[in-house]
Parts: structure tokens; sequence; C-alpha cells
């Protein structure tokens, strides 16, 4: 899907669901990296853990099913938004619409998944409580769409550049300090 986007995007000069992949991906590589140091720093759980059989455990909380989902997250994202910026659905602009559409939909399956003991949630105010759903939707998912729009705002390359960059940075950055200077393993 990436080089099929990388080969429009060299053609027409426009890199917009390139852009809009790499954020959505980055956000949760960040997320991902600050769950595993809730577990190390707490020596008890991360706020989510993702048990059970997989190909690849990548983190505490990561998988390589769970990679590939939010790879693709933020292409399918980009591409149910309207070309026109000012575009609305029931009042709010589109892409406000769909950040809510799109998170609340995560929050529904990590419910099923859940239910299923397919993902752990050990702290009580991370989970099935009215206020517990609500830091699901804003710190699990929300933020991922509103860096994306975000970036996608951004008039030059060099901006989306940078910004998509520093992401990945905090990230790596973090994992380097975590994994590299302190040996935790997360």
């Amino acid at each position: 899907m990436y080089a099929r986007e990388i080969a429009a995007a060299r053609s027409t000069r426009r890199w917009d669901a390139v852009c809009a992949g790499l954020t959505v991906f980055g956000m949760d590589f960040v997320n991902e990296t600050v769950n595993g140091w809730i577990l190390c720093l707490t020596q008890r759980s991360a706020l989510w853990t993702a048990p059970g059989k997989t190909a690849l455990r990548t983190m505490v909380g990561w998988n390589i099913e769970i990679m590939f989902m939010f790879a693709l997250s933020g292409l399918v994202f980009f591409h149910t938004l309207s070309p026109d910026p000012e575009a609305r659905i029931l009042g709010v602009r589109d892409r406000w619409f769909w950040a809510v559409a799109y998170s609340a939909f995560c929050v529904a399956v990590e419910l099923v998944l859940n239910a299923g003991g397919l993902l752990v949630w050990e702290y009580p105010f991370w989970g099935r409580s009215f206020g517990g759903v609500w830091l699901i939707f804003l710190l699990g998912y929300f933020h991922f769409y509103v860096a994306t729009i975000l970036v996608l705002r951004m008039k030059s390359a060099r901006s989306r550049a940078i910004t998509i960059g520093s992401i990945y940075g905090v990230a790596t950055g973090m994992n380097v300090i975590g994994m590299g200077v302190l040996g935790w393993r997360y």
C-alpha cells in the first residue's frame, strides 16, 4: 500500500496519504513506548498488554498485527477525508468527524478484544468504566488523528517532515534510553 501511495505521490507531488500513514503509525509508536515505560516504572503492569499468540511481539502492548493495523490506519483515514478541507458531516468538519468516528471504532474494538481476553487492562482507571473509556478514546486514539489533521494542514513539506521525524525521534529516543541505557525490556 505504501509503495502504491509513494508511486502516486512521485507523479502528483502530493504526499498527503504517506504523511497521514506515517503520522498515525508514529503516534502509536510513541503510545506503545510510553506504555512500556509505565510497565518499567511501576514494576507492576503497563496500561494495556497484548497477551496470546502472535507472529512477533515487539513491546508489551504491541505486536506485528497491531503494527500493521496502525501502519494502514492512517492511509485509510486519509482516503476517507473529503478533498475539500471545508466539507462538513452533520455540521462538523469532515476531518474532525472522521477523527472522532475512527477513534470511537478503535475503542469499540478494544472493548471486544478485552472481553475476549486478547487485550488486558490492569488498572481500574483504564478500562470499561465511563472515565476509562474516555481515557482510551482520548489518549489511546484520538490524538493520533488530531496529529494527522495538524500534519495535513501544514503547507510545507519541510514542516511535515520535521514534525513526523520529531514524532519518531521522541519514540526512538525514549526506547534508546529505556532499553539501551536503563536495560529495560518491554
